[in-house]
């Protein structure tokens, strides 16, 4: 027996009579044959992607959309999505081998798929989501809503607020003054056909008609793409991707999206997800409950939320569509706070008689009428007498200098935030499980996968792809809890 320091492989040129199989090369556990047994069990005729029903016909026929979404199912898991990097793949990874069976689809025609098929993806991550519902996997009791920003195919200096595109108005606006007076004072000078220095302060270089010609030019595609907010009451535009939008939280912003998940809370699988382009979180409570709830199929649900979400509105919608919601309120009336003065809280509401009592223990009763807010909620004013005010002793903790009586703003339908805060004073243990919950499947996506960022562009592309991302997520979290050969065994019942 010959004594070797190290081991070593078998040698390239050995002729094999009985050559190994590619079968041989993925045993029982490889979470490849998940993949294949689960595509192979979809409709996909019914989830709406392209050339599922193909009949046979003449020409060159196209890839199955099977194989294509196998091979993006497997590319998510394993942090590959580039489509050239996939096409690499398709011809060296023996697992990829494996399951296309030897096709190496070209980079264009896997990205193509991946562009063309964005409702259809969004249709199979629910219908993954089903699934998992009929395995028994989603409690349907409890989901945490919560929302992070990712970025987009689009930089910073490619997205313009309706600020700046005025300022940037008023700048042109100003050179092309300054270069037409430049412009006649060196026609006077060429007309006396004497030397002189011709003031061209504020204009760098030497004026010519051409260079005024190309200003206005830039002045009136400013003023065009001005007009354009105007006209559909955005507040910024992008020139690269037309829905991606500046993002600011915390101090960062990002060019890109704002990506809503609810989880629920037996397995932390998520149920519902969605892409928006409005970095306020405030209005999406609802939205993101209702179709948790559709996709649990349950009559009740609790959902929980951070701060962020907290909305009046929103809350009236849930609880008229019974879902009991635990959002954090926000702080109000911190700027009468911090000038030592009584806030709104500090006025009790008496249900039984409608009205409002003041830390002196002056009533305020309704005013006729209601007054619609900025956010266009209807409101209902309650006053104190102008006598009462004026001889209070606490009026100086109350009332400006040039304020005459205390008036009291409450919402129509304040009752539902009021039930919603008597809820939230014992709610600091769903508050941890809220944390527990939602915070996982966020921090596996973009640390573990890696996704950070969308690759394509407009709302139909990005939904699908953060679809691709959320049944990428499922499925891995599924395997670990049925394992590779339980899955493929409950998808065979």
């Amino acid at each position: 027996m010959t004594i070797r320091a190290f081991k070593r492989g078998s040698c390239r040129e050995q002729t094999s009579l009985l050559p190994p199989r590619i079968e041989d090369y993925v045993d029982a556990t490889n979470p490849v044959r998940a993949i294949d047994a689960y595509v192979a069990n979809l409709d996909l005729a019914a989830l709406g992607f392209r050339h599922a029903g193909r009949q046979s016909g003449a020409g060159q026929p196209p890839y199955d959309p099977a194989d294509l979404l196998k091979l993006y199912l497997y590319g998510y898991i394993n942090q590959i999505r580039s489509s050239r990097r996939l096409e690499r793949e398709a011809g060296r990874n023996l697992e990829l081998i494996w399951l296309l069976r030897g096709l190496v689809p070209g980079y264009r025609t896997i990205a193509n798929f991946r562009k063309e098929n964005g409702a259809a993806l969004k249709a199979a991550n629910r219908d993954f989501v089903f699934l998992a519902r009929t395995l028994d996997l989603l409690g349907g009791e409890l989901v945490a809503i919560d929302s992070a920003f990712f970025r987009g195919d689009a930089s910073k200096a490619s997205i313009t607020t309706q600020r700046k595109l005025a300022e940037r108005l008023r700048a042109l606006e100003c050179d092309i003054e300054a270069y037409a007076n430049a412009l006649e004072a060196n026609d006077a000078v060429e007309a006396e056909q004497m030397p002189s220095s011709i003031d061209c302060k504020g204009i760098r270089e030497l004026p010519t008609p051409e260079k005024l010609a190309a200003l206005v030019e830039r002045r009136t595609r400013t003023k065009a793409d001005l007009d354009r907010l105007e006209g559909n009451g955005e507040l910024q535009l992008s020139r690269t991707d037309a829905d991606a939008r500046l993002l600011t939280k915390g101090g960062h912003t990002v060019a890109g999206y704002n990506v809503q998940l609810a989880v629920d809370e037996k397995h932390k699988l998520i149920v519902a997800s969605e892409v928006v382009n409005d970095g306020n979180d405030s209005g999406q409570l609802y939205a993101m409950a209702a179709a948790a709830k559709a996709a649990l199929g349950v009559a009740t649900l609790t959902a929980v939320a951070d701060a962020g979400y907290y909305n009046g509105e929103t809350l009236k919608a849930c609880e008229a569509d019974a879902v009991t919601a635990y959002v954090p309120p926000a702080e109000r009336n911190q700027r009468l706070a911090a000038q030592g003065r009584f806030g709104r809280g500090d006025f009790h509401y008496d249900a039984d008689t409608d009205v409002y009592h003041c830390p002196a223990g002056e009533r305020l009763k309704p005013m006729n009428g209601r007054k619609q807010d900025a956010a266009g909620k209807l409101q209902i004013r309650y006053a104190a007498r102008v006598a009462a005010c004026g001889s209070c002793s606490l009026r100086a903790a109350c009332l400006t200098k040039k304020a005459k009586l205390r008036i009291v703003y409450r919402w129509e339908h304040e009752d539902v935030v009021e039930r919603h805060l008597a809820r939230m004073r014992d709610a600091g243990a769903m508050m941890r499980r809220r944390s527990a919950v939602v915070e996982h499947p966020f921090g596996t996506l973009k640390c573990r996968a890696g996704y950070r960022h969308f690759l394509l562009r407009g709302f139909d592309k990005v939904r699908g792809e953060c679809s691709l991302m959320v049944l990428s997520y499922n499925f891995t979290r599924v395997l670990s809890i049925f394992g590779i050969q339980g899955f493929i065994a409950s998808l065979a019942k």
